[in-house]
């Protein structure tokens, strides 16, 4: 016994259900068997009644021909063939071989403004920056007394027999560590400017293009130390070729840390570019300027050598930085698409 069976019913109620099993050869909805039952029924009443007298039919497909074509074309084909396409994708051009409907035809609506890029929403290098700075403060809380000894003995003269100051492997991998942020830092430097210049119009991600100038630059600076050697192992001792190459490392380190504000500002404080530039050139020039102090104070430490210590710093600073330019404008233009 279901739950329609227990339900009062109203006279039309009655006369509804008489229909039904005096055989009523039409299929009752669910609205006509809903208004035969009193208006408190539950909805598990209703449930019941409505699978009591509504029983589903087997569906009977039309066997009459198709008729929903163009006409002078074909009828359609059935869609109960699986293995074709589906009617709906058939038209007029369907036989045509310039139709592709699987190929996209754009979007609809108005483009709107490309949101400009920068360093702040780009994921990959501000994960690289935040590396970055935590590794160059614990290099920095581990090795501080060498780069405070390094920095306090840079600008006096080294004594007679005094030997230049050996470093722990942790405190040489740190510097290293240094060196390649420098290389970083001046790859990025180089990247605004040339973004600046050309716009986003390289054939390569941006990522390939930090890449390349990143390790230009360190194929620069080891070079640069290589030639180094082989110039001081000529014309100098080792105790002074050792002097050097820890003044060098030195500044080539301090390089990067004295850039990596402008980075940052650039990046995140919307610094102007143009004051970012300036920035780099008198840092860069600052550091020259230290290096070639160091270079006569090591090797020369008289004034009547000024003009030998002029020729021993173009030839290897000045040289070859603007040969560093160089190779990095040609790559920037190389890179770039012309149009």
């Amino acid at each position: 016994m279901t739950v329609a069976d227990s339900l009062p019913l109203s006279s039309a109620s009655m006369h509804g259900f008489r229909n039904i099993h005096r055989g009523v050869s039409h299929q009752l909805t669910p609205a006509q068997v809903l208004k035969w039952l009193p208006d408190g029924a539950t909805p598990e009443q209703q449930d019941s009644a409505i699978q009591r007298n509504i029983h589903p039919a087997s569906v009977h497909w039309s066997t009459m021909p198709d008729t929903l074509h163009l006409p002078g074309q074909q009828a359609g084909r059935s869609f109960k063939n699986v293995i074709l396409p589906t009617y709906y994708k058939e038209s007029f051009f369907s036989k045509d071989s310039m139709f592709h409907p699987e190929l996209p035809g754009g979007r609809l609506g108005v483009v709107g403004d490309p949101i400009p890029y920068s360093i702040a929403g780009d994921d990959l290098l501000t994960a690289l920056l935040l590396g970055c700075f935590i590794l160059a403060a614990v290099a920095f809380s581990k090795c501080r007394s060498f780069f405070f000894h390094q920095a306090k003995d840079f600008f006096f003269p080294p004594r007679m027999g005094q030997t230049a100051m050996t470093e722990t492997s942790n405190e040489f991998r740190y510097q290293f560590f240094f060196i390649l942020q420098t290389c970083l830092l001046f790859a990025l430097t180089f990247f605004l400017y040339t973004r600046s210049t050309f716009g986003d119009t390289f054939m390569i991600s941006r990522y390939k293009i930090i890449g390349i100038y990143t390790g230009v630059l360190a194929v620069y600076f080891l070079v640069k130390g290589l030639v180094y050697w082989f110039v001081n192992w000529i014309f100098f001792d080792k105790r002074k070729m050792e002097q050097w190459f820890h003044a060098y490392f030195f500044l080539v380190s301090a390089e990067g840390v004295v850039l990596f504000p402008m980075i940052m500002l650039l990046a995140y404080f919307r610094l102007p570019l143009q004051t970012g530039l300036i920035y780099a050139v008198i840092v860069v020039v600052l550091f020259k300027l230290f290096t070639f102090y160091k270079a006569f104070i090591i090797f020369y430490q008289r004034i009547s050598a000024i003009l030998q210590n002029i020729l021993y710093f173009c030839m290897l600073e000045i040289i070859p930085m603007l040969v560093l330019w160089g190779i990095w404008e040609m790559i920037g233009n190389d890179m770039k698409i012309t149009f």
